[in-house]
This record gives C-alpha cells, sequence and structure tokens, in this order.
C-alpha cells in the first residue's frame, strides 16, 4: 500500500483579482500558510500560468515550479477542465459555451474546437516540463441532451456519439502519450463521461487507449444517487487523480436529482464544504489507500452555503486529518515465527 499525497488546493475557485489571489506567488503564499503542500493549476487562468509559452519552455517551467517552491509547495497537476468541454460540444450550448474560448473565436465553432485541442496539446507539453504525470480534464460531450431521451434515442445514436468523441481525442491522447502523462477525465454530469459505464464506452470507443483515466470526486456521485465506494472497486486501477469535495442529496417532494432549474442552494442536490455533507470520507481514503492510489488529494471548493475562505482554511485539516499513513508491517507480525518449507510441510502433515 501507499500513502496518499496531500493536501493539495485546486486554485480555480480563488483565483481573483483581488490579494493574495492575484498571481501565482500570492495565491501559492496564501495556500501554503493554510497548510497546503501542492496545487493544482487551471491553465485557462492567464495571471497564473502562460500555457503556450510553457508548452514551449522548460526553462519558464522551471520559473514556475521556483515560484511554487518557494513558498513551499508543489505542483500536483494542471486543469485543462475548460478547454476539454470544446473538445466536443452539441449545438445548442453553442452560446454559452463560447465564454471557456478566446472573444476573437466566438461564434466560431470549428476554430473553437480547434483552439481547444491545441490548449490540451500545450498543457501535455507543458505538463512533461514540469515533471508531471497526470493531468485534469473534462471529456465535453455529444450526447448529454439526450440522457434522458424523449423522444426515445434512435438506435445507433450513443454508439455514433462515442465513436465521434474518442475520433477527436485519440489524436490528443496519442499526444500525452508521447509525453509520458495520463489524461485524467473528471466523471461529471454535463459531460459524456458521467458515470462507470459512459466511462467504459469511450475507454471502449479509443481501443483502451492506456492514456485514458480518471479524475475520481465522489460529490458528483451523491447527486447521481450512485455508489461511490462501489466505483472505488470497479475502477480504482484507472483513478489517477482525486478531488475531495463534499455534497449532500436530501430527497423532496418537489424537485429530484434534476433540481427543478432551481438555485444550487434549493437543490435536494447540493455540493458542500468538506464535512458538510454526506460524503463518506473515511472509507473513501481507505479504499484509495487500499488499492495503492498515491496520487494527490486535492480539495476542490464548490458550497452553496459556506464562504471559499472559510472553506480553504477548514479544508486542509480536514484532508490532512483523513490521509492514512500506510502500516508498513502486519498488525500480528509479533505473533509470526522463522519458518521453512519442510516446517511448513509438517503443519501440513505432509
Amino acid at each position: 500500500m501507499k500513502t496518499i499525497k496531500g493536501p493539495g488546493i485546486f486554485l480555480a475557485q480563488f483565483v481573483g483579482a483581488e490579494k493574495p489571489f492575484n498571481n501565482l506567488k500570492n495565491i501559492c503564499e496564501w495556500a501554503s500558510n493554510l497548510g497546503y503542500k501542492a496545487v493544482q493549476i487551471p491553465t485557462w487562468e492567464e495571471g497564473l500560468i502562460d500555457l503556450e509559452k510553457a508548452s514551449e519552455s522548460k526553462t519558464y517551467c522551471d520559473e514556475l515550479k521556483g515560484v511554487v517552491n518557494e513558498a513551499g509547495m508543489e505542483i500536483s497537476e494542471l486543469s485543462t477542465h475548460l478547454q476539454g468541454q470544446l473538445v466536443a460540444s452539441h449545438y445548442a450550448y453553442d452560446k454559452m459555451f463560447d465564454a471557456f474560448a478566446p472573444k476573437t473565436l466566438h461564434g466560431n465553432v470549428k476554430g473553437r474546437t480547434e483552439w481547444a485541442i491545441n490548449q490540451l496539446k500545450y498543457a501535455s507539453n507543458a505538463s512533461k516540463h514540469l515533471g508531471l504525470t497526470e493531468m485534469a480534464t473534462f471529456s465535453g460531450s455529444l450526447l448529454f441532451h439526450t440522457m434522458y431521451p424523449w423522444p426515445q434515442r434512435p438506435n445507433g445514436l450513443v454508439e455514433t456519439g462515442f465513436k465521434e468523441l474518442a475520433k477527436r481525442w485519440e489524436p490528443i491522447l496519442n499526444h500525452f502519450d508521447k509525453n509520458g502523462v495520463d489524461v485524467c477525465y473528471e466523471i461529471h454530469p454535463g459531460e459524456d463521461l458521467h458515470d462507470g459505464v459512459t466511462f467504459e464506452r469511450f475507454l471502449k470507443a479509443t481501443n483502451n487507449h492506456s492514456r485514458v483515466k480518471i479524475l475520481y470526486d465522489p460529490s458528483h456521485f451523491v447527486l447521481q444517487q450512485m455508489d461511490y465506494l462501489k466505483y472505488i472497486d470497479y475502477y480504482h486501477e484507472y483513478i489517477k487523480m482525486f478531488h475531495v469535495k463534499d455534497a449532500e442529496f436530501n430527497a423532496s417532494g418537489k424537485s429530484g436529482v434534476y433540481g427543478g432549474y432551481q438555485d444550487w442552494i434549493d437543490r435536494p442536490g447540493r455540493f458542500r464544504s468538506l464535512g458538510d455533507g454526506q460524503v463518506d470520507f473515511k472509507s473513501i481514503f481507505s479504499k484509495l489507500s487500499q488499492y495503492n492510489f498515491d496520487g494527490w488529494a486535492v480539495l476542490e471548493w464548490e458550497c452553496c452555503i459556506k464562504s471559499p475562505d472559510q472553506g480553504a482554511r477548514e479544508g486542509s485539516k480536514f484532508i490532512n486529518d483523513h490521509i492514512i499513513e500506510v502500516s508498513k508491517k502486519a498488525f500480528d507480525d509479533f505473533a509470526s515465527g522463522n519458518t521453512d518449507q519442510k516446517h511448513i510441510n509438517d503443519i501440513l502433515g505432509l
């Protein structure tokens, strides 16, 4: 068994114009003072990283690492969630997803997709330069609007959708393979990879590509009413990243899993700060340790009630308290004795 690393913190929900959230140096010092040991960097935040420059220059990446290391921290992974979303998106969402791309590409779906693919390749190169072996992203979606089908889905629609999704991702995955970096898809509603079955469909469509991995976030399984512990049993060999995020589902007589188009605070399923929801993190950390997960436990703060400042302050201690220092010895070693094959044969009466 291996000991999980942490605590880490995903910076996406904290970056802003005000100090200490306005640049990499300041935000790393802030996170370090809260007890975090690593930062997960959202690559669309230009105030934290120039992704194209990081793709081209190892020297620049060494400078980035130096800034982070000076604060007593490491870079756990890079994130390309927004760019990954644009690799495949249904036209019904085009107006809203334009916000994820540069203004010069708004209304230009083909150009936006090409930009997103290049961004992912940049992130692959940058990860290699930074000495990282995993990267976080979204799969994008061509099919999610048909998840609860009415009218019924025509035969072959799902198969065609996943075939196209794989076709778009395979060149990207091959680029990551050359750089020795895994692509960890966050299994997330709104993406075509949103549960175990859809992950398996994609894996099969990519011919079991060796770089297809999972970013595990139990909060999304709570909102889907899935067994997030059995998920680890099924897919632990693919889980290479871990977002520590809490959630709750409070059954209602007025709305359900889909939330009735309500604001987050009024939905039966809500994201919460660590310890305020229903996720059994003790069992999660136990299972991940049992299966030799030795990646980073990274806080992703999303809560409809508690402030990000308090969530971050409490999150570091919460994660640290849940990390298991795995045992290097068996608890009953004291009762063991020296043995050899003859002794074993004698015990068995052979």
